[in-house]
């Protein structure tokens, strides 16, 4: 089900949704109408202790009309950052960084997803060459798993803007390879519209929307991880950002991502729904009555 995620399909990441029963997370995103949802290892962990099996999985996600749009994702691929100490603490490095390449590509496996997230997240620099190499490697170890791998670039991270990005994707010259956008990232980075017209639509491979205010708090990822918002609730300009990934023909799924420590406030049920009526809000305004 995975590869019929297409354009106008909504898929709920696993960061935006207060941490609750795997089920329950499943259930309050196909009674908000998403077509998919994002995993991290600490949800498919999560299902076992719940009594689900890997037998189970994807018969419960085809149940809620499911698919699993995204893994997220690999955080040790980048040259000199294996072994490497996790850049945050406690639950939330667990939820992330507690689990392989090959972990994710066994959970793959499981549950029948469309891709894996690869991100920079330590503020390593090296040359676009030596990303593209080991970029490349991830593709190839990904694609026997029937993965598509996208790049999410990070403002403070050795990738920091969609060219940066871009740049490793195109050097790499995967089939399987692409870029995320994750709106937040982009407002926040260096990037322009300009970058991502650059970016052949095809290989644009994953969206992740979400909103900020237009003022930026001193610590970048505290905010990011803490305090998005929710979309059309800040100051991104999304419905342009829409309008453009659509002119460039993207065809990727639209995940809407938003970290928030007011949305963990509410039950996942209503948070769920609560986004997923604001991102359609902000569809219709960049696509109008076509959505």
């Amino acid at each position: 089900m995975a590869d019929r995620l297409g354009r106008d399909d909504l898929i709920l990441c696993s960061g935006t949704a207060p941490l609750a029963p795997f089920r329950d997370y499943v259930a309050a995103a196909s009674a908000a109408g998403f077509q998919g949802i994002s995993m991290w290892g600490r949800d498919y962990r999560r299902a076992l202790s719940e009594g689900l099996t890997d037998a189970d999985l994807r018969p419960f996600l085809d149940e809620h009309g499911l698919a699993v749009g995204e893994l997220d994702g690999v955080g040790q691929w980048f040259p000199g950052a294996a072994g490497l100490a996790p850049p945050v603490e406690g639950e939330e490095a667990d939820s992330f960084f507690g689990f392989s390449e090959q972990d994710l590509y066994a959970i793959a496996d499981v549950v029948g997803a469309r891709s894996v997230n690869a991100v920079e997240v330590y503020g390593m620099r090296c040359e676009p060459e030596q990303a593209a190499e080991a970029f490349a490697a991830v593709c190839d170890r990904a694609a026997e798993h029937g993965l598509l791998v996208h790049i999410e670039y990070l403002p403070w991270s050795g990738i920091p803007d969609a060219a940066a990005a871009w740049e490793v994707v195109r050097l790499a010259d995967r089939p399987n390879g692409g870029v995320l956008v994750d709106s937040w990232h982009h407002f926040r980075g260096a990037s322009t519209d300009a970058m991502l017209r650059d970016i052949p639509g095809a290989r644009v491979t994953g969206i992740q929307l979400n909103d900020a205010p237009s003022e930026p708090e001193a610590d970048p990822v505290e905010e990011c991880l803490r305090r998005r918002l929710v979309p059309g609730e800040g100051a991104i300009d999304l419905a342009g950002l829409v309008r453009v990934l659509d002119e460039q023909g993207v065809a990727a799924p639209i995940g809407v991502e938003v970290m928030s420590e007011a949305l963990n406030a509410l039950s996942v049920k209503e948070a769920a729904q609560r986004v997923a009526d604001a991102t359609r809000a902000v569809l219709d305004q960049a696509r109008g009555a076509n959505v």
